[in-house]
């Protein structure tokens, strides 16, 4: 009898070896090969394929049956583009216990019930780490246990697509989780390269053909990336990460890739003792805690999608030992806070770059637009020389390398959410001459800073001044 063929495969770019090694050549990826069995090869020649007529189509002809299918979970709604299409599939990743499997319950319920109008919807949740009455369990927590989801536990790729493959499909289905299942065809363990992306691709292939929508669980690394091969993303219309800190109650469903919708937009929830609940304006809620005129602290008006968010922007800096001054930096960019401290030395002589930097983004949101750099930088000074900067002002500009402060988009739509949430001032970039005042948000005191040098100023400080610190308490 032959020897079976192994082979040894990354689990993490799904590159293939002849054997084992420590790193992977592909990814440069350390113990991540594992051994599988290889596949024979298919003996079918060419030839014997079964010629299938190709109907070709134009643009124009968009038919009823894409609508989209509405769960009435505004903020679910909002990050899957307005609803989910027929036809697609969505990767859904987090943390482990961060609220996935809750957040696709209460969305299977609500599309199965039908909520603010929206058609009811056939839905069936199956899961492959649960069983039923565990999920039933789950289910009258969360409030839902009288919707109509159909459930099951399955881990068998065959078995579900046999099921699934009707002219009667249910019209979304979720499966929690896709490292959970296996390929009988297959002779490695489930959780591998090879698993994961067989077992989506029949999935896939299946949604497709019969038109509902397929909801996947993925679980992520300790990195916090989805597990399992690239290529699974790149297969599915739709990656959205579930973030948040265990020690907040604020969860946020940020979309990376979507293929019917925008690729910025984010979902702001709330975990509650009956599951998560929408958070309509996060604004208000983010700031809730926040104190008054305190020094190292910043209101910044950030974008998120076509959503403005305001959010807090905590800054400490403390003496350090010798030795090489520490940074820690939570809810935004390591290397940015480490251009702007440059800037700040460079082009203003505030030597702050010496002392122990924290920084801290409030309520456990991650901010990625440079439009952050001028709340960061006035929040440094601030904790620097011991001046607190406004309670009713909000602060949004990117810094460039020589000082200046450039402009930002959607200027007018963080002013007005800053004057709907009773601020009254900004400091913001310079505005062109067409720009005008229509756009100011009903804020009267709106001071334009085009350089650091206008932002020292508003702290009594002159640029080549280090900044006066207050003497610490013994």
């Amino acid at each position: 009898m032959a020897r079976a063929q192994t082979r040894f495969v990354c689990q993490q770019c799904g590159a293939s070896f002849p054997k084992w090694a420590g790193r992977c050549e592909s990814c440069g990826g350390w113990n991540t090969l594992v051994e599988e069995e290889a596949r024979a090869a298919s003996t079918r020649g060419t030839g014997g394929g079964k010629a299938r007529k190709v109907d070709f189509a134009d643009l124009s002809g968009v038919g009823q049956s894409l609508q989209r299918r509405v769960s009435g979970i505004t903020e679910f709604d909002r990050v899957a583009g307005g609803g989910l299409v027929p036809g697609s599939a969505l990767l859904i990743g987090g943390d482990p216990g961060i609220g996935k499997s809750t957040l696709l319950l209460q969305a299977a319920a609500a599309l199965s019930t039908g909520r603010q109008g929206a058609p009811a919807v056939s839905t069936v949740y199956i899961s492959g780490e649960e069983s039923i009455d565990q999920v039933r369990l789950r289910a009258l927590r969360l409030g839902v246990a009288q919707a109509p989801v159909q459930l099951a536990t399955a881990t068998a790729v065959r078995d579900i697509a046999a099921t699934l493959d009707r002219r009667d499909a249910p019209q979304v289905v979720v499966i929690d989780s896709i490292q959970t299942l296996h390929l009988d065809t297959l002779d490695s363990a489930p959780g591998t390269v090879s698993q994961v992306r067989g077992s989506a691709h029949e999935l896939i292939r299946l949604a497709k053909e019969r038109g509902f929508t397929l909801l996947l669980v993925g679980h992520v690394t300790k990195e916090g990336m989805i597990a399992g091969p690239r290529v699974l993303e790149h297969m599915v219309d739709t990656v959205l990460y579930f973030e948040g800190d265990r020690g907040h109650q604020f969860r946020i469903l940020r979309a990376v890739k979507n293929r019917f919708g925008p690729t910025d937009e984010i979902g702001v929830f709330e975990m509650t003792d009956s599951g998560l609940a929408e958070v309509p304006n996060p604004s208000a809620l983010f700031l809730a805690e926040r104190r008054g005129e305190v020094a190292g602290s910043a209101v910044f008006a950030g974008m998120e999608g076509t959503r403005p968010v305001l959010v807090e922007i905590q800054a400490l800096v403390a003496p350090s030992p010798p030795g090489t001054p520490r940074r820690a930096v939570i809810g935004w960019d390591g290397n940015r806070l480490a251009m702007i401290l440059a800037v700040l030395d460079a082009r203003c002589g505030l030597s702050i770059g010496a002392n122990d930097v924290y920084l801290n983004v409030a309520g456990g949101l991650r901010i990625g637009e440079p439009a952050a750099d001028l709340a960061v930088a006035a929040a440094l000074i601030s904790a620097s020389s011991q001046a607190p900067v406004p309670a009713d002002t909000v602060i949004f500009g990117e810094i460039g390398l020589s000082g200046e402060v450039r402009p930002v988009t959607q200027a007018e739509a963080r002013l007005k959410e800053a004057g709907k949430l009773g601020f009254a001032g900004a400091w913001m970039p310079r505005r062109g001459a067409k720009s005008g005042r229509a756009g100011d948000g009903g804020l009267t005191a709106i001071r334009e800073i085009a350089h650091l040098g206008d932002l020292l100023a508003r702290f009594d400080l002159a640029p080549g001044r280090a900044a006066p610190r207050r003497a610490l308490p013994r």
